[in-house]
């Protein structure tokens, strides 16, 4: 379908432009959403009639998403959610859920406007872009972590995928058996006489 662009759509074209869509495109985004016109003669003449109200649309627009993103772009996030050791998530972070928690921050964010090609699904620190408006982007990151305390860690640059990262050198004192049976370790002389008068003590009491 040959549409008319009334705002600069990302890859597609600048306002005023006529380009060739898919249809579905078309009828479920551009045109019900107010993006684009159909293509024809009289939609022409009502584009340029129009064309001076839109431009001012546009830039008011633009300067209201220029002044949400000097407060979004770069801000860190921390997102706790349940995970194994192995940083992969009980689940995952999709638009949705990010929407959501930037509206706890009080940023009100489309669904639409979070350019997130695949859900999150492992802890870490994850760059994710906001379109804000056409011409505005802003990027935020989310520290997703198993707990606050591991999200510090991960703003520090570390990363959190295995226990050994987790628990450093806890988890070798708990799991070295050496640590208790000792081949090197050398016995009590006198513990081990005692021990061995006491069994023969019970051979004779026994005979």
């Amino acid at each position: 379908m040959d549409v008319i662009l009334l705002e600069r759509i990302a890859k597609l074209g600048q306002m005023g432009d006529e380009v060739k869509v898919k249809d579905g495109y078309a009828r479920n985004f551009l045109l019900p959403r107010g993006k684009a016109l159909r293509a024809n003669a009289a939609n022409r003449k009502k584009f340029e009639g129009q064309r001076v109200e839109l431009e001012a649309r546009n830039l008011e627009q633009k300067k209201e998403a220029e002044s949400v993103a000097e407060q979004l772009d770069g801000k860190s996030f921390v997102v706790v959610r349940s995970a194994a050791e192995t940083g992969q998530l009980y689940g995952s972070v999709a638009a949705r859920d990010i929407v959501e928690f930037l509206a706890e921050e009080g940023f009100k964010i489309g669904r639409s406007q979070v350019e997130l090609n695949h859900p999150i699904k492992t802890i870490g620190l994850v760059n994710v872009a906001i379109a804000l408006h056409a011409e505005v982007e802003a990027t935020v990151t989310l520290n997703i972590a198993r707990s606050s305390d591991e999200a510090e860690r991960q703003a520090r640059g570390e990363t959190l995928d295995s226990a050994e990262a987790i628990y450093g050198d806890d988890i070798n004192d708990t799991a070295r058996p050496d640590e208790f049976f000792d081949p090197e370790a050398e016995y009590d002389d006198e513990a081990s006489e005692a021990g061995a008068e006491a069994a023969e003590g019970d051979e004779e009491e026994n005979a």
